[in-house]
């Protein structure tokens, strides 16, 4: 998919250990106040007043930005859409003056898909070298236009209610993607972009943005299989169809050998007696499913071993269905890479990542092995002298099935002696979690969270806010539509959407669009980016980075200004989602191929994981996490036994993703060269060869239920890479969280030059050379990647240990 660059639908979902891309300042800031007047006396107050910690001039977006996610009232009293009869005229989603109907999406696409075909008869007309000069911008814009119909129409089809709008937005984004094939495989683009890149006056007039977005659009044209002639391009689309067929079949239908087990219940002694009850298919015996989160329970709580071991063996031996789909699967990947120049899949899928090749994968892999070993085998003896304190545990090692159950021994003796409950959710109210979040941005990068009333028919549902991205230097910087409640048929999975990407408008763009008398827009720059938000920032009209983020929070409390609390992990979850969020606004690029979260599939997790450091850092709680009645801040010490707890075993957590890393690079590199290979003891031998807790007894074969080695295909290492790169930044630039650097602004600084601000535009290594002060890493080779291993997980100091 060359023309949408760095990927269709720059959805980034959260991914955790353990599972595996717009008004003016003033206008903004009037609308705002003008609504604070009016509703000043109905404000929500906790007493006593918080301290204020926001700079001058922002103290009522502050203060409203944590009320309106937090009182129900102020919330319809703030809410544009409350103060509109059905009657008044929809203003589009997103502000996109095209989508006010189900009919609007076919004027969306036609629109776009005549701006299109303008851009790629200029392409394919160029001549001369001032033609040629102009390609990559006009090409990245021939992106643009594909990806704002395919990118939006993407999210409405998933998160729509109604069911016209949900048919239209699909009719058009299948009819945008039909066209994007057609121009992936259209030779003429590449080789028009080929002459380009073969002269040198014209190359030598690019800036780095160009000559970035230049290189992935090359890339990815070679791996359309373009330049080859017509039999071998068809086999590819074959190839490419066969592969997303097999890939959604083993994803979808993947499961084990057996679907349960039957025992005598006296075998399950420690399962939760409800739970118990409630699997119990007749008298004095329960039937277990092999997999799911009953067999996770089971695995942690019953006490008989011969039992643990039975389900362990079930829940962890594939169908012989899912073993097949899994080889035809790997064998597929192989010949399409073959079949386009390249060793093997995991060498197509490696190119444009920072780790380049499959070799400084395992590089990575092995050293972050190496370091995380001792950890492993101090959490393996812990658990081992756990089993021998055990009267009823058998004198045999401990094996597979052991380490569950005694892991969860060990933690439920820690939480017994614990004098602090975890009563952390009510420091953490939804309200004041998203203000924290504005709070820390502010200090750290000099941009803050405001809260914007909706026009009609802007919003899809009445609970989403919207928040203006305001910027102490650039103004009015992105959008952000916070959907953060659950609610019937909506996806509980948390992500981050781009709506629209950061990108500079021409002028013959604005040019364009006043030739075109189109009743829907006020001016040719509001038909420029289809009325949605632009600001101009030195001269320049940009689009700006419009994002959706998407949690699946409960309404738990029927008063409506009883906030909504949340857990730590849902904390976590939110901090997580609004890094990538602040990468999308702060990556504000001129050029959407390389904007924001559009970078090096395993450099974009980076930010996300950074700001999820901040959670259990002192110095950024004492900003926003207080006590939702009482307004008391959170003792730190409760903060340190929830981490404590969390950590115990993260050594055994990282030892499995690690080897689930090696799994998928052996299994896309070398293993399906030869003519017979075996998935399960390739598997099996892995464990063995570089794990340090026991292994998976022979009979097993868990790989058939590996879902991401379809949609991750040689590239699972990256969250565990981006961890590494995020703690090392956390221990170098903000001083492991220690004292006044985690929120001095000097720091934030430097993290957003050396890193945010580039988006995709710049090379990943050169970013973290840069701002860790770290030459060993620039040049992003296999001694690089090794210096990465080295660095390892595990905070060893400061507050975390």
């Amino acid at each position: 998919m060359s023309l949408l660059g760095r990927a269709p639908g720059a959805r980034i979902a959260i991914t955790r250990i353990g599972d595996l891309s717009r008004i003016s300042t003033t206008c903004a800031g009037r609308t705002f106040q003008r609504h604070l007047a009016s509703a000043a006396s109905r404000l929500y107050e906790p007493r006593p007043t918080p301290v204020d910690n926001s700079p001058p001039g922002a103290i009522h977006d502050d203060r409203v930005l944590r009320q309106i996610f937090d009182s129900s009232d102020l919330w319809r009293e703030f809410s544009q859409s409350s103060k509109y009869g059905p009657g008044r005229k929809s203003l589009g989603l997103v502000q996109n003056r095209y989508l006010t109907d189900a009919q609007g999406f076919e004027d969306f696409v036609n629109t776009s898909l005549a701006n299109a075909k303008r851009v790629v008869d200029k392409v394919m007309g160029a001549s001369s070298v001032e033609d040629y000069k102009s390609i990559v911008q006009d090409l990245d814009r021939l992106s643009d236009l594909l990806c704002r119909v395919i990118d939006l129409c993407d999210f409405i089809r998933a998160t729509h209610p109604d069911a016209k709008i949900h048919n239209a937005a699909t009719e058009a984004y299948s009819k945008m993607f039909e066209y994007m094939n057609v121009l992936n495989t259209t030779p003429g683009l590449n080789d028009q972009l080929t002459i380009a890149l073969r002269t040198p006056e014209v190359v030598a007039s690019w800036n780095e943005q160009e000559v970035k977005v230049a290189d992935i659009l090359k890339r990815d044209f070679g791996r359309s299989a373009i330049n080859l002639p017509q039999a071998q391009r068809d086999r590819f689309v074959a190839l490419s169809q066969e592969i997303s067929e097999l890939g959604n079949a083993f994803s979808n239908h993947m499961g084990p050998a057996k679907q349960q087990l039957t025992f005598d219940s006296s075998k399950l002694t420690g399962v939760d007696p409800v739970i118990a009850r409630n699997l119990t298919s007749r008298w004095g015996k329960i039937s277990l499913p092999t997999v799911g989160g009953y067999t996770s329970l089971a695995l942690k709580t019953v006490q008989n071993e011969d039992a643990r071991r039975e389900i362990f063996m079930a829940s962890r031996t594939s169908s012989q269905a899912s073993l097949g789909l899994l080889d035809a699967l790997l064998r597929k990947r192989l010949e399409l890479a073959n079949l386009t120049g390249y060793e093997s899949w995991g060498h197509v899928a490696l190119e444009d990542k920072m780790a380049k090749s499959p070799e400084s994968v395992s590089q990575f892999l092995q050293a972050l092995s190496r370091d995380n070993k001792p950890i492993v085998e101090a959490e393996l003896a812990d658990m081992m002298q756990a089993k021998t304190k055990n009267p009823k545990a058998s004198n045999a090692p401990l094996q597979a099935w052991d380490r569950e159950f005694y892991q969860t021994q060990i933690l439920s003796s820690i939480r017994s002696r614990s004098r602090t409950p975890d009563f952390l959710a009510a420091y953490f109210s939804l309200g004041t979690v998203i203000q924290g979040i504005s709070r820390v941005a502010t200090r750290l990068y000099g941009i803050r969270f405001v809260p914007r009333e909706t026009t009609p028919g802007e919003t899809w549902n009445h609970d989403v806010r919207r928040l203006d991205i305001m910027s102490e230097s650039d103004g009015h910087i992105g959008v952000l539509y916070c959907d953060l409640f659950s609610r019937p048929g909506k996806s509980p999975n948390p992500a981050h959407f781009t709506l629209r990407c950061s990108r500079e408008i021409s002028e013959d763009e604005v040019a364009e669009a006043a030739a075109v008398h189109n009743p829907r827009f006020t001016s040719s720059e509001e038909a420029a980016n289809d009325g949605m938000a632009t600001s101009t920032t030195s001269g320049k009209l940009m689009q700006l980075p419009t994002i959706a983020l998407i949690c699946d929070f409960e309404h738990l409390h029927k008063n409506a200004n009883t906030p909504t609390l949340l857990s730590f992990g849902e904390v976590l979850t939110v901090f997580h989602e609004m890094g990538h969020a602040l990468h999308s606004f702060i990556g504000r690029t001129s050029l959407q191929n390389v904007s924001g979260t559009r970078c090096a599939t395993d450099f974009a997790e980076l930010p996300s994981i950074l700001m999820e450091s901040f959670v259990s850092n002192p110095a950024a709680l004492g900003l926003f996490a207080r006590h939702y009645e009482t307004d008391q801040p959170l003792p730190y010490h409760m903060i340190a036994d929830r981490l404590a707890l969390d950590k115990r075993f993260e050594g055994t957590d990282i030892e499995n993703q690690i080897l689930l890393s090696m799994v998928d690079q052996e299994y896309h590199t070398t293993a399906p060269q030869r003519s017979s290979f075996d998935t399960t003891q390739i598997y099996l031998d892995i464990q063995r060869s570089y794990g340090v807790l026991p292994a998976d007894p022979p009979g097993t074969s868990w790989q058939g239920m590996f879902g991401h080695l379809f949609g991750y295909g040689s590239t699972y290492y990256s969250y565990l890479f981006d961890r590494v790169l995020a703690k090392q930044i956390w221990k170098v630039l903000f001083a492991s969280g220690e004292g006044a650097a985690t929120i001095d602004r000097r720091n934030g600084e430097k993290m957003k030059e050396s890193v945010l601000k580039w988006g995709g535009g710049r090379d990943a290594w050169k970013c973290l050379a840069d701002v860790l002060d770290d030459p060993r890493v620039e040049n992003g080779d296999k001694n690089a990647m090794a210096v990465v291993g080295s660095w390892g997980v595990k905070q060893r100091q400061g507050l975390i240990e």
